[in-house]
């Protein structure tokens, strides 16, 4: 009796290529783009608040009412919602590096919006950090394991209906 997982020729995991539906690339740039404007939003909102320390802690439930910080927390949920949808479908280090462009987006808002200084480094730092991000996307999204579970696999597979 031929078995499921020996009907298909197994492919190696070097020649394995991710293949993601529109609708998973669309979760994957709202991770990188709620977490990149969330939290620039939370900065902005927390440099108006003023410095917190363990003297002023009040001055936290004062951060709840700013408006930037409002709109950060909410975009920060949306983030952790999109988050956990990510990685349901894919492995975590494919989602990582998947949306590690939001890095990209941080630099350009806070240089732009926050008018920090970016210096050299970390321009630098963010180029590297970007070009690696092309070694590991390039691979599958979801790390294939053998099943040991062949009545699971069958179970699975719809077999018996």
């Amino acid at each position: 009796m031929l078995k499921k997982r020996d009907a298909l020729p197994r492919q190696s995991s070097s020649c394995m290529k991710h293949s993601l539906k529109p609708s998973q690339y669309a979760v994957l740039i709202a991770v990188m783009l709620t977490a990149s404007v969330g939290d620039t939003l939370l900065s902005r909102g927390m440099a108006q608040v003023g410095v917190v320390d363990f003297h002023h802690l009040g001055l936290l439930w004062k951060a709840l009412f700013n408006p930037f910080v409002i709109a950060g927390i909410v975009l920060l949920i949306g983030f952790f919602a999109s988050y956990m949808t990510a990685l349901s479908w894919a492995d975590l280090t494919f989602v990582m590096p998947a949306t590690a462009f939001g890095y990209v987006v941080v630099a350009l808002l806070s240089h732009f919006w926050l008018h920090e200084h970016l210096s050299i480094y970390r321009w630098a730092g963010i180029g590297l950090i970007v070009c690696a991000v092309g070694f590991v996307a390039n691979g599958p999204s979801r790390t294939e394991h053998p099943s040991t579970h062949h009545e699971l696999d069958l179970m699975d597979s719809g077999a018996g209906r």
